[in-house]
Order: structure tokens, then sequence, then C-alpha cells
């Protein structure tokens, strides 16, 4: 075993495998941007390493800065966690050039499973069943419109060929929305994975998102841990998990079938250390289930701990013992699934506004406990939330005899969280898992994309009074749209003058923030809803805080309403805004790379009407 080992990431993730480290007696050393020098991983570690200031790219994206702090720390070896260079071959290799072990499996197989596209190939020849789609990526439009229509049919999905986590993920329903999809996930392949090349695949209806969590060794053991049901999403991206999958979706046979189908895909790469291989679950109109291999995930899940809540295997632990040269503890016929567990991404989200980023700092914060209760995280009270990183504050886990225990526990121990200061999608789960939907064990893809149904879990809190001397102020709503949904962002402000049919925000003005509950609170003096036309208000402000990463529009151009005006890149998420009316841009004060803050102004734009 080793003696020491750097954790090369933040959050709850490096708070956990410092735990396991404890737990094995291994001596820990941690890593931190300026930005998280007061954090909870970096006091609790044994030591730990400054990376300097700015983003991501020039600390925990750093190899040169890892592996620096690694010989610094005479740490022999690294654990990457999730995210950042966990799936990052170059930084494996590099880390196997510097004489320190990668925990994790080797650089072969991450870039193997990287590309999309490879690991298409790949399972296809090991016999592992895959989506119908291409293997090589699609270098134009015009051939995506030909495979489409001569080979898979509409609706088709377009996929980035290093894409991973939602990102590069974009449906084309018909022949008139493919050029829209292929730039988009072309263009997100670019950003997130500096590889711009995109697949298609056969877009499968309303399918569950089942994956395996495996297992395996340098001596050849490989073992699956049963299977995770992953299919509530936003934006294709998790919120809530559970192991295993309801009894009426994975029968034991189906399990054994998965579990094979899992073993099979990580033996093809002579895979090490802990992964998942993420599939698709769908039932042909016969009612025959099918099951197709996704992708892998050549590293420890986030949802890993549900898997350990229903099997009592530590998935970190065994991890670290596989890349220290160390048998497996366990064979497969050791793994037996006991109760139920459910896992809640307690995210600085904001649900009924599409599930838009709400960084910010935390105020009281206290989890919940109690029997069959796990929360892991990696923040406290006075903390922030950073728009630097991903929105996740915690993961709340319980574990109980069956489904609907393991659901009432949850909906408890979701009642007992408290987070004050921020935004969370605590209201969503607890909103979700009381629904029938949920009950019946169906996708929930229904209340996930409807708007009306997301934005009752949110209203808006009272106003706060006018010091003397102040110019009072009101809020005023907006209708604005994100990357397809629309939702009101309410912003403080003047009051609209008299007889007034539209009202500008000031821009200095930040957007009020929404409580959680049910129902809405009756419009407040001033408040107004946009309209399309002339009648609607002129300046557009933004709905979240982030980074301005494209503008696609100048001072001066006549637009659309509906048309795309840029895109705002937040905790990971782009988001895309778009004009709320028609007319022509007279304002536009943002650019390129610059960072925003909710309800600062985007654009002015005055309609024809409103101008004569």
């Amino acid at each position: 075993m080793f003696s020491k080992v750097l954790v090369a990431n933040r959050g709850e993730i490096a708070v956990r495998i410092i735990r396991a480290l404890d737990e094995l007696g291994v001596a820990s050393a941690a890593v931190y941007s300026e930005l998280d020098r007061d954090a909870p991983h970096v006091r609790r570690a044994g030591e730990a390493y400054n990376l300097g200031d700015g983003p991501a790219a020039d600390n925990y994206l750093s190899v040169e800065k890892i592996l620096d702090a690694a010989r610094r720390a005479g740490a022999e070896a690294i654990h990457p966690g999730y995210g950042f260079l966990a799936e990052n071959a170059p930084f494996a290799q590099a880390c196997e050039e510097a004489a320190v072990v990668f925990i994790g499996p080797p650089a072969s197989a991450i870039e193997a499973m990287g590309s999309k596209t490879r690991a298409r190939e790949l399972m296809q020849a090991a016999g592992v069943p895959i989506v119908p789609g291409t293997t090589e990526p699609v270098a134009t439009v015009a051939d995506a419109l030909r495979i489409a229509k001569e080979e898979i049919g509409f609706p088709v999905a377009v996929k980035a060929a290093g894409g991973g986590g939602g990102k590069g993920f974009r449906v084309a329903m018909t022949e008139e929305d493919l050029e829209g999809a292929f730039e988009g996930s072309s263009r997100e392949g670019e950003k997130f994975f500096s590889d711009p090349t995109v697949y298609l695949e056969r877009y499968l209806h309303d399918p569950r998102h089942v994956e395996v969590q495996i297992l395996a060794d340098r001596h050849g053991n490989v073992i699956h841990l049963g299977e995770r049901d992953c299919s509530i999403q936003r934006r294709h991206q998790k919120v809530i998990e559970e192991s295993p999958a309801p009894e009426w979706v994975v029968d034991p046979e189906m399990r054994a079938r998965i579990g094979e189908i899992g073993v099979n895909a990580a033996r093809a790469v002579d895979y090490v250390g802990a992964g998942t291989i993420e599939g698709l679950f769908s039932t042909r109109e016969g009612g025959e289930p099918e099951y197709f291999f996704l992708e892998m995930n050549t590293r420890v899940q986030v949802e890993h701990c549900v898997t350990e809540m229903t099997t009592g295997i530590d998935i970190v632990k065994e991890g670290i013992r596989a890349a220290a040269g160390e048998q497996l503890s366990y064979a497969q016929e050791d793994v037996a699934l006991r109760g139920h567990a459910i896992e809640c991404r307690i995210n600085a989200e904001d649900a009924s506004k599409n599930f838009a980023p709400a960084p910010g700092k935390i105020g009281a914060y206290r989890e919940p406990t109690g029997p069959g209760v796990r929360v892991d995280s990696g923040v406290e009270a006075g903390g922030e939330v950073s728009p630097m990183y991903d929105p996740m504050v915690a993961k709340l886990i319980v574990w109980d005899a069956d489904r609907e225990q393991a659901t009432r526990r949850m909906l408890r121990a979701l009642g007992e969280f408290e987070i004050e200061g921020l935004k969370t999608l605590i209201p969503f789960h607890q909103a979700l898992l009381a629904t029938e939907q949920w009950a019946k064990g169906e996708t929930c893809r229904d209340l996930l994309e409807d708007k009306k149904w997301l934005k009752t879990l949110a209203f808006p809190p009272p106003t706060p009074p006018s010091e003397e001397g102040e110019e009072e102020k009101v809020e005023h709503t907006y209708a604005v749209e994100v990357s397809g949904k629309r939702f009101d962002v309410r912003v403080l402000g003047p009051p609209f003058a008299s007889g007034s049919a539209s009202g500008s925000a000031s821009p200095a003005a930040g957007a009020s923030a929404n409580g959680a509950g049910g129902g809405r609170a009756a419009p407040k003096r001033g408040e107004r809803k946009a309209s399309s036309g002339a009648g609607g208000p002129d300046v557009l402000p933004s709905p979240l805080q982030g980074n301005m990463w494209k503008v696609l529009v100048k001072q001066g151009d006549t637009v659309e309403e509906g048309q795309l005006l840029c895109i705002i890149e937040a905790m990971k998420m782009e988001n895309e805004i778009t004009a709320h009316k028609a007319g022509t841009i007279v304002e536009l004060p943002i650019s390129e790379g610059a960072p925003i803050q909710a309800g600062a102004p985007i654009a002015t734009i005055t309609s024809a009407e409103a101008a004569s």
C-alpha cells in the first residue's frame, strides 16, 4: 500500500477520497486554488499545496502544477477523483513517466474509451451491443443528413466524439433541426474536449439510463456490483440516482446480462480500478427489453455512493487497493444487493428557471442525520459555491429496506437539510419524489420538461421596504429564454412611469432570489409581463451569473424574437440566450470572455413601433 497519496481534486469527492485514505492508514496531500484556500478539503488533508489563482485551467487542470505538488509532497500516487484530470489520458501517461502511480486505469484504456467513436468500435468487436449509428466521425452536415435519411432515420442524436456529462449532445427531431444540432454538438466538443468531431446514433425515445459499476485489479479479476438507474436527468445530466433499478425494470436475469456486458467491456480494454459502463435500456414495441452500451466512465462516478450502500463495498478504497497492486477483496459470488438506496444531487441551481446555475455564498448550513442517511459534501456554513466550478453543494444518500421506504426516508432527510443563502434543488427533489410518476418508477421526463410544473417550485419573496431617502424599488418581471426554455426573471428597479407599458431595469440591479414553496405571490406594483411586441420591456437582463462565452450579434443589428444572441457559460454548462422580442439592438454592453452577473443587461432592443 502507498504511504502518501496526492488528491488532485476539490469539493466533496476530495473529502471522500481523503476519508478513504485515512481508513487505509495512508497519508493524504491536497491541492487547492486560491479561491479554495479555506475549503474543507484543504483542512481535512494532512498537508496542502497551492496551485495558484485564476480559472481551473491554471490550477486543477494544470498537469505540470499537479505533478510538481506530488513531487513536493513526496506522494507515491495521485487520485484524480472525477472531473478535471480524471479521464485525461495524457495526464495518466505523464504520471507514469514521472514514476507516480495514477489511481485509475492505464492511459490506453482512458484513451480508448475517451473517444466515443473508438469506444463503439471496441465494444462492437467485443460483442457488446451498441446503439445503432456510426462508428466513424461524421465530417459535414451534408454527410450527417445523408446518413440520417438513408441509414438511421429521425429523430437522430448528434454527439461529440469526446463528449460526456451531457455536453456535446444534441437531438435533431427533423431534417430542419440537423444543422443546428450538428454545429452545436461540434462547438461544445471543441470547447470542452478540444475535439470538434461528432457522430450519429439512433435517438431512443424515453430510454432508461441504466449503468453498471465494475471493479478490476492488475491480476485479471473483474467483477460488477449491480446496476444503478440514473434516468432522472435535466439537460442530459443526472440529478437523482438509485440502486438497484426498480424491480419491474431490471429483474435478476437482466441484471446478470447487464453485469456480463460491463465485465466484458472492462476486459476489452484491460481495465484497472473502479469504472462504470453506462447503457440505455428501452423496450421495443413488442415489449422485448433492449440494452445498449452508451459509454464507459473511466473513473469513480459521482453516484458511486448508492452502490456502496446496497453492496457494503467501499468502491473508493477498492480502487486505491487495485492501483497499489493488491487483488480485489471480493469475488463475484461475494456481491449481494440488499435494500434500496437513492441519491439526490443538491446542486446550487434554480429548477424554476430551467435549472439555471445559482452560485453564491452559503449562510447557515445543517446536514440531515439519522438511520440510513449519508451526506457527502465539501462545503460548510460561510462558504461559497463559485461559478468557477460545478454547482454541486452536496450529495444526499439514503438507504432503506425497499424503494418505497427509501423514498420516505429521503423526503424526511430533504426536509431536515438547511442551506441558507442559496437556491438549491431541494424543492425540486421534494416535489418530484412525491409524484405518482416517481412512485411508478417512470423516467419523469414529462415533468422535467414541463415549464409550468417547474415554475411552481419557486415564488418571489416580499420586496424589502425602501429606506428613507432611497429611491423606491419594485420588482419587474421579464420573460427570458435560456437554451430553448422561457422563464421569468425578476429584477429590482425603479417603478415604471405612470401609464408606461414598458420599462427597463437599472443596469446595476441584481435578480431577486426566489424561495422554495408552492404557489406564486401576488404581483408587486410595477411588475409587468414581457410581451413579444412593442409593449415588452426593452432591456434583456441576464438570467444567471457566469462568463460570456460567445456573442453572436452586434449593436445596430435587427433581430427576431427567439434569435440567439449570446451563450453564457456557467458551472460547466452552456446557456443559450435568445431575444425576448423583435427589434433593433441599440445597446449591447457585453463582450466575449467577460464575466456577467445575474440581472445585468445583455442587450437593449427597441422595436420599430416603440421607436416611432
